[in-house]
């Protein structure tokens, strides 16, 4: 505790270099406490302490994340809402089934926000050190969020800092939280259309296309030369995640390699990646740009994959 009580001194630094006001300094960085259970999950992560990478299969998180209650309640809502969704998607052009599918993935339609303090959870992040740089500034974030009128009692969250509807880390609250309910506020902590425009705006940040969808399921022929289509490009981040998707083709030429749409197809001269999540002869998808852009939010397949479903039988 006494090495955490040194660090708050370096916080105080920190925060004063980035202009946050001196009350807020001294109404907060005093007061923190070390969360141990914040670090113990923090270890606890793929690529932590002692926790091999391994790739489980796809089906068992399908199921977790794609339910029916899941979906039924995210129909209700795209019902209930479709006329200021509507709005949103004219605004920001993505598909409203897709933020629902977000929402509902990340906040169970904003039942599981998280009760951490996320000032105590970020300080506790930086001080452990692992990824310092990326946690002391969130909490700086966090702090600017105090400065410009966001109760210190509503910076609530995950262990690992999001919060709110979208589950927004702070700096991202700074720079994407919109107003979607039109009341000149953009509160992601108790307007779900405000939480639902702010993942419309991020995700139109991260690049996504409008009037294209996400991806869509495939057959593919046990002809197809694997081998050729590995992509020969490393991703900036994420490496992994991105290792797994094969070269960009046209729909067109993944129909003339033999990949067939299974249901819905997309247009022939449109770009998508083949990812088939639990290997040959199994479960296959055509990825468009877009599903990018929800990687963007989680860079996970499986969490960009069970979005795209969920937002699919949202949809309907």
């Amino acid at each position: 505790m006494n090495g955490f009580a040194a660090y708050k001194q370096r916080l105080i630094a920190v925060s004063r270099q980035a202009g946050v006001r001196e009350a807020t300094i001294q109404s907060t960085i005093p007061f923190l406490s070390l969360n141990e259970r914040v670090i113990r999950l923090d270890r606890a992560q793929p690529g932590g302490v002692n926790n091999p990478n391994a790739i489980p299969p796809f089906a068992p998180y399908r199921r977790e994340h794609v339910t029916a209650d899941l979906i039924r309640r995210g129909q209700a809502r795209f019902r209930n809402n479709w006329a200021q969704l509507s709005a949103i998607e004219r605004r920001y052009g993505v598909e409203p089934q897709v933020l629902m599918a977000i929402y509902g993935h990340e906040t169970s339609y904003g039942a599981v926000t998280g009760g951490f303090d996320l000032l105590d959870a970020l300080a506790t992040l930086a001080y452990e050190g692992r990824r310092r740089d990326l946690f002391e500034g969130e909490f700086v974030a966090a702090l600017q969020l105090v400065d410009k009128g966001t109760p210190r009692s509503r910076l609530k969250g995950s262990w690992a800092g999001a919060t709110g509807y979208p589950q927004f880390m702070p700096s991202t609250v700074l720079r994407l939280a919109t107003d979607g309910d039109g009341d000149g506020r953009a509160n992601i902590w108790s307007s779900e259309l405000d939480g639902l425009a702010s993942i419309a705006a991020y995700l139109r940040d991260a690049g996504w296309k409008p009037n294209v969808h996400w991806g869509i399921p495939v057959r593919v022929p046990s002809s197809l030369n694997r081998a050729a289509i590995v992509t020969r490009v490393t991703a900036p981040r994420c490496e992994a995640v991105y290792r797994r998707h094969s070269q960009w083709k046209t729909f067109a030429e993944w129909r003339a390699l033999g990949v067939q749409a299974v249901g819905r197809t997309i247009p022939d001269a449109e770009m998508a990646t083949l990812l088939e999540p639990d290997g040959p002869n199994a479960t296959a998808y055509l990825l468009t740009t877009n599903y990018r852009a929800i990687l963007d939010y989680n860079c996970s397949n499986f969490y960009a994959l069970s979005v795209g479903l969920l937002a699919d039988a949202i949809a309907g």
